[in-house]
């Protein structure tokens, strides 16, 4: 039996894409490079914008539109971010809804022996991903992730360091730690200590940061220990206090920059990147234009800028769109022109 994985969204998915196609292999099924070819495919879903969503089920439209003649047998799941809202979608689209605890009863491949390998020991990638943790407990007002994943629940430092180990001897030499708000881990800096203290030619990084969580005592660690990679992900999304309040993320403007300043004194080649919202409802002129005083003033590698749009779910949901789509696309390319790429 044959399977292939849609992946849309985040680090989330695609590390769980990889853990779904090592536990599949492992029972015996082989991996189809397109959907045509496969008798099961495996979509992980993104729901944090609703143009997310609609982007997912296009694709599974258009997918089963063309497999009608040609595998009309074909079965499709979606798992991943899906908020209750959105099962009765999928369902309409004879699509099963599937938790990842569910694929691993799946039952073994019909006439097929199980495989002790994975994709991963072949392939002897230079990278891994390793989730820490899912689930959030900020609740921006923006943000469906606390209804699709959960509370924050995290994996021990025991189990964490156990994987690391298994990708170090594969011959992996970046590992990248992540959770929604990777920083909030419990002890966070002995977790990075733990896997730092490893035997083996590899290097770490994490994401996603919140500014709240990120302490001087991570800092310290980062700038400290050769084997922790210079590069911080810190969204900020939007540089206007009031419009901060609004998103409920739970810090300032002014707190944002001082930890930049904080950061960029304790390591002055890191590499600093964002995340931005441009036409939050109720977003002014003026209050954009502080967005790109921020923009200015950290000078980021990078920004991932994403257009608001209401999603239902959120707590924003109940707020005016008030931003016209044009402004937000102006916005947005402002930005684009600030990010300075060497």
């Amino acid at each position: 039996m044959k399977y292939h994985i849609l992946v849309f969204g985040c680090q989330f998915n695609k590390a769980d894409a990889e853990k779904i196609s090592q536990l599949l292999l492992k029972k015996g099924y082989s991996q189809s490079p397109t959907p045509d070819g496969a008798d099961l495919v495996i979509v992980l879903v993104c729901s944090v914008r609703q143009k997310s969503v609609d982007k997912v089920v296009n694709k599974i439209k258009n997918l089963k539109l063309k497999m009608k003649n040609h595998n009309p047998k074909l079965k499709i799941i979606a798992t991943g971010c899906v908020l209750d809202s959105d099962k009765k979608m999928f369902e309409k689209l004879d699509v099963e809804i599937r938790k990842f605890r569910d694929i691993e009863k799946f039952p073994p491949a019909r006439n097929a022996s199980q495989r002790t390998g994975s994709r991963s020991d072949a392939g002897g990638p230079l990278t891994g991903l390793i989730t820490i943790g899912k689930g959030c407990n900020n609740f921006c007002s923006y943000c469906v992730v606390p209804y699709t994943r959960g509370r924050e629940k995290y994996r021990s430092q025991t189990a964490i360091a156990k994987e690391a180990a298994g990708l170090i001897k594969k011959g992996v030499k970046e590992i990248t730690l992540i959770a929604q708000n990777v920083n909030s881990y419990p002890n966070f800096v002995g977790l990075l200590q733990k896997i730092t203290a490893l035997n083996g030619d590899f290097k770490v990084k994490f994401l996603t940061n919140h500014p709240k969580d990120f302490s001087d005592k991570l800092i310290a660690e980062m700038a400290k220990n050769p084997k922790i990679i210079k590069y911080v992900h810190l969204p900020f999304q939007t540089g206007d206090n009031a419009i901060l309040k609004k998103m409920n993320r739970k810090y300032t403007r002014q707190d944002y920059l001082k930890l930049i300043a904080k950061i960029k004194k304790a390591m002055p080649a890191v590499v600093i990147t964002t995340d931005i919202i441009v036409g939050f409802p109720g977003e002014t002129e003026k209050q954009f234009q502080r967005t790109v005083e921020v923009m200015k003033k950290v000078n980021f590698k990078q920004a991932f800028i994403a257009k608001y749009s209401p999603r239902s779910g959120t707590a924003a949901f109940r707020l005016k769109d008030t931003v016209p789509l044009i402004e937000k696309q102006k916005r947005e390319q402002i930005l684009l022109g600030l990010i300075k790429n060497e």
